[in-house]
């Protein structure tokens, strides 16, 4: 047993409310995934640049791994696991990364999605220009960006009420 102090720490995860007792300096990541098992937000650089870790706390996007658990204490926290539809279908970005292939490995894909959640919320209605800026903090080492790209924009007509129409090529 650890002999450093632990706080508690009241969180609403996923529309669940959480109570636990922390260590202060439990990072929001390692809260997330150890002690809650929410694995899809992914532990990569460990030092913000990545973005793997994205996740929505109060209507904002943070990366989780340079949060302590005790600075999230009372927020609302989305990850990816509550981005479904009530309904248990995908969410709008989630299908857009489905049907634009905006994924390959997937490692990148929960903190894209996240990110482009809440982009889509400040933003709704994004040009090209305005998405890469809105992702520029979160990385993929895999697809080059054009399809997230067209993912987010199929995302942003779908929660129109739009049909999304690729630009010809």
């Amino acid at each position: 047993m650890s002999d450093i102090e632990q706080v508690p720490v009241t969180l609403t995860v996923n529309g669940k409310k959480v109570q636990r007792f922390v260590e202060p300096r439990t990072l929001l990541i390692h809260f997330l995934r150890e002690e809650l098992n929410l694995t899809g937000p992914h532990i990569g650089c460990e030092t913000s640049h990545c973005g793997v870790c994205t996740v929505e706390l109060n209507g904002m996007s943070v990366k989780s791994c340079t949060l302590f658990t005790v600075q999230a204490n009372g927020a609302e926290i989305t990850t990816i696991e509550g981005m479904a539809n009530e309904d248990g279908t995908l969410s709008a970005l989630q299908e857009g990364f489905r049907q634009m292939h905006g994924l390959q490995c997937g490692f990148c894909t929960p903190g894209m999605i996240m990110r482009a959640h809440v982009l889509l919320k400040e933003n709704p209605d994004p040009t090209e220009e305005e998405i890469r800026m809105g992702i520029s903090g979160n990385l993929c080492r895999c697809t080059g960006y054009q399809n997230i790209v067209k993912a987010i924009q199929y995302a942003a007509a779908k929660l129109q009420g739009r049909d999304f129409q690729e630009a010809a090529e």
